[in-house]
């Protein structure tokens, strides 16, 4: 994988079939960039996706933060419809476009996003958090609460020790103990972020919690907009 940042941020069609995504995510992964190539992170942000039980649409909702304050600074979202369907591995193909449509109603650019899902922790090393990356152009984390590819051997059970997450005979990222005595986080490079920094900015903005406050209010409110919005 390259370590030069594209000099755009990634733009490709989205009416594309499930193997025409696999393809793409071949092809594109190479552009992921895993070395920190960023300056003062001043603001971070997080985001989550909601979908409607019945409909295809859903909502996805962004959150910005001071960073290391975590004081808020603004949140939007975007509802619209969800065009892709659901496949394992091609999850950034049916969230991706409503998360880009409410990251440009930010007022203000963040310097780091936390996503929750994988980043190069993925069969073919583009999760959503590396997608989003690329087509942000944004130093991305990922950050998921589950996993979805590679072996690893339980992290010790106090907070901040983690174990390598393996694919492969690949280091794709870290199993991480965020909470002591709390099933741990899997953490990985999206883009443009190394998995040693995105294990400490990952602790650095938990707040005593399991998951990242980014993330863990992104997802809080999306399942509001849900509730309020879904008639």
């Amino acid at each position: 994988m390259s370590s030069a940042k594209l000099a755009e941020p990634l733009r490709h069609p989205w009416n594309l079939s499930p193997k025409e995504a696999v393809q793409l995510q071949r092809e594109i992964a190479a552009q992921v960039c895993l070395r920190d190539d960023f300056g003062k992170i001043q603001t971070v942000a997080g985001s989550d996706i909601s979908i409607h039980p019945n409909r295809k649409e859903g909502w996805a909702g962004v959150l910005l933060y001071e960073f290391p304050s975590l004081n808020e600074i603004e949140r939007v979202y975007y509802r619209g419809p969800l065009s892709f369907p659901y496949v394992p591995g091609l999850l950034s193909f049916r969230e991706a476009p409503l998360l880009v449509e409410a990251f440009a109603k930010l007022k203000r650019k963040p310097d780091l996003v936390m996503i929750d899902g994988q980043g190069i922790a993925h069969p073919r090393r583009l999760g959503i958090a590396s997608h989003m990356g690329l087509l942000l152009q944004l130093p991305t984390i990922g950050c998921a609460k589950s996993r979805l590819c590679g072996q690893f051997q339980e992290p010790g059970w106090e907070r901040g020790e983690s174990s390598p997450l393996l694919d492969r005979g690949e280091k794709v990222g870290a199993v991480l103990r965020s909470k002591t005595g709390v099933r741990p986080l899997f953490i990985s490079t999206g883009h443009r972020v190394s998995l040693k920094t995105a294990i400490r900015l990952v602790l650095d903005c938990g707040e005593g919690y399991r998951v990242p406050k980014p993330t863990r209010e992104a997802d809080r409110y999306v399942a509001q907009l849900k509730q309020s919005l879904a008639t």
